[in-house]
């Protein structure tokens, strides 16, 4: 099983999308508060709806917390910035990739503090960022692909 983090996520359809990935993947999702939406909200429960019950699904209060909970966990933090391709990465089963919100990505100092660590997706230098429900798509795909997707069918 990986890990997927979002760090304070704002948009509730990208999160909808996420934990139905993370539903079907047998992926844990770990949401950093605050959001920028209810739990409740229809557009998230109308995008996994159905994988709602299926999915685990955990809260924190900040990045650091989920860190401290987890401390033999490998951490890779994925960012427009990052200096690594994710798919020079070996990613291990249990690992976690964090994503940050929409608007603005990972705290920078995070990212300074993990610069080895830190992921990004190959893509043209006049685009700001994919949209962060497929990029959480292709960075959790490759480590699927890596560990033989686990026991996928």
């Amino acid at each position: 099983m990986f890990n997927v983090v979002l760090v304070e996520p704002e948009i509730p359809q990208n999160t909808g999308n996420i934990s139905r990935t993370c539903a079907v993947t047998g992926s844990a999702l770990h949401l950093v508060r605050p959001l920028g939406f209810s739990v409740d909200d229809k557009q998230l429960k109308r995008a996994g709806l159905d994988y709602w019950a299926d999915l685990n699904l955990r809260y924190w209060d900040s990045i650091e917390e989920v860190m401290e909970k987890n401390p033999e966990a490998r951490f890779f933090f994925a960012s427009t910035h990052a200096q690594n391709r994710y798919t020079d990465v070996a990613f291990e089963e249990g690992d976690f990739l964090v994503f940050g919100k929409e608007t603005a990505g990972l705290p920078k100092p995070l990212l300074a503090k993990y610069a080895d660590r830190a992921i990004r997706i190959p893509m043209r230098t006049d685009q700001r960022s994919l949209n962060l429900s497929n990029s959480v798509a292709i960075v959790l795909y490759e480590a699927l692909r890596q560990n033989n997707f686990n026991d996928l069918r």
